[in-house]
């Protein structure tokens, strides 16, 4: 096997995107196209990889990372000429080159490695990528000879009538011999209806000659989708959508309704959980055995134990442990930790806060700053009273507590093991060990003040 080597063009603006950010930056299913291309040629045995930069290049970079090597394009002429910027890196050394643009998210290290393959076993020194689609318009066209070998390529903006009519197209990843690829780049001309320098143009200049040129079709044209505009976008987005829904599926998950679940590329989910309609799951999250998440729930970047439920809620940055019961409509701000077998009841909200095993905030609640123990009960309507408006601070509720509902904990504040506070009380200082706290007003009834009022009008 020859040396691999791999270029990714990214040097667009993508213009037909009507947007700030950059086109290879915009996310699919939660991640940059970029990076989807990026981490299928990391799958591959590539020793170097060169990145084609230019419309947004820092934050290209900063995406990116260490995973590459970078070469500036300063105008962007075409892809031959983009390709022609990593000659400093690459030209010269022996070996094969694959190049894939940074805009096609879908597609998979697999088929690239065919392609590969497919180059290598024929002694090519370019192999093509092509598929078939019933509606080739704007894609450039695969011609073929008699015999069936790739003859050229043809832009659809340079096809005649006749060649428009085929169906089969290029998808723009190619594999060249490298040494050959570089040559054949000093030849390509920018005579053409865009002025531009086209990668297809090395295709006819190595068969001139009298290299071997192949194709590698895939049989998935919808791997080959090229986002240039934000109905590209939304196509690349439900198709892998699609694909990270089955692969849960087949993996033991129950999702209800498919195409009203949206779930990231970096999510695990274990077996025997069921997904409800509604439910956004994002980043790098975690969900162990037999939940049951939504209807109409969004968890992002969470860790989320086994057996454990989360309904009509949100959750964000937080450790969730197994037989947690969460919703409806809570909201799980980050860095919290809800321990085993702890309930969260409707609209309690909870901020970087630790609610030990057991324990329990059934309802109507502000739990921020505080480490709570176990099998502590915080009573409707309490609220941990954490900003003074400059700064935050931390309530204290030890073990076995009992907190009356409407409660008011003043931090920084501590509830002793075992203590009660009753009912409508607004805590100042810390509560001992198994008292009962008090703080309110004392009750006065008026009798008769109604009726005396009712007299004087």
């Amino acid at each position: 096997m020859s040396n691999r080597y791999a270029i990714i063009l990214a040097a667009g603006q993508g213009t037909r995107m009507k947007s700030k950010l950059y086109k290879v930056l915009h996310p699919v299913c939660g991640k940059p196209m970029v990076q989807h291309v990026m981490d299928q040629v990391n799958n591959l045995n590539i020793e170097k990889i060169v990145t084609i930069i230019g419309h947004g290049a820092e934050l290209v970079k900063e995406q990116l990372g260490d995973s590459c090597e970078y070469a500036l394009q300063e105008e962007q002429l075409g892809t031959a000429h983009a390709v022609m910027q990593a000659a400093q890196q690459l030209a010269g050394l022996e070996g094969t080159t694959l190049v894939v643009c940074g805009d096609t998210p879908l597609i998979k290290a697999e088929t690239m490695d065919a392609l590969i393959k497919t180059h290598e076993e024929a002694h090519a020194a370019a192999t093509v990528l092509t598929a078939v689609t019933e509606n080739p318009a704007g894609y450039g066209r695969v011609l073929r000879n008699a015999e069936g070998h790739v003859e050229k390529i043809v832009e659809h903006k340079d096809a005649t009538e006749e060649e428009r009519q085929v169906t089969e197209i290029n998808t723009g990843t190619y594999c060249f011999d490298n040494k050959a690829l570089f040559s054949a780049l000093q030849n390509v001309s920018n005579e053409n209806a865009q002025g531009e320098y086209y990668l297809p143009d090395v295709i006819e200049i190595l068969k001139s000659a009298g290299h071997i040129v192949t194709a590698s079709r895939t049989e998935d044209f919808e791997e080959t989708l090229g986002v240039n505009d934000r109905v590209a976008l939304s196509q690349a987005e439900a198709i892998l959508k699609k694909r990270i829904n089955e692969m849960h599926m087949r993996n033991g998950v129950t999702i209800i309704d498919p195409s009203n679940t949206y779930i990231e590329t970096g999510v695990t989910i274990g077996r025997d959980t069921v997904i409800h309609p509604g439910s956004i799951i994002k980043g790098e999250s975690i969900i162990g055995e037999d939940c049951v998440i939504g209807p109409h729930t969004e968890i992002k970047n969470c860790e989320i134990g086994n057996s454990s439920t989360v309904r009509h809620s949100a959750a964000f940055e937080s450790i969730i442990g197994s037989y947690v019961n969460i919703g409806p409509f809570a909201h799980i701000r980050p860095d919290s930790d809800i321990r085993d077998k702890a309930k969260i009841g409707n609209f309690v909200e909870i901020k970087k806060a630790v609610i030990g095993e057991g324990s329990k905030a059934s309802h109507l609640s502000y739990i921020g700053d505080a480490e709570v123990g176990n099998d502590v009960n915080i009573g409707c309507g309490s609220i941990t009273v954490n900003y003074d408006g400059k700064n935050k601070y931390l309530t204290k509720i030890e073990d076995h507590v009992f907190i009356g509902c409407n409660s008011n904990l003043v931090a920084p504040v501590t509830i002793g093991r075992g203590a009660y506070v009753a009912a409508g009380s607004t805590i100042t200082e810390d509560v001992p060990e198994d008292a009962l706290s008090i703080a309110r007003a004392r009750q006065i009834n008026k009798e008769d003040y109604v009726q005396n009022l009712k007299i004087n009008e």
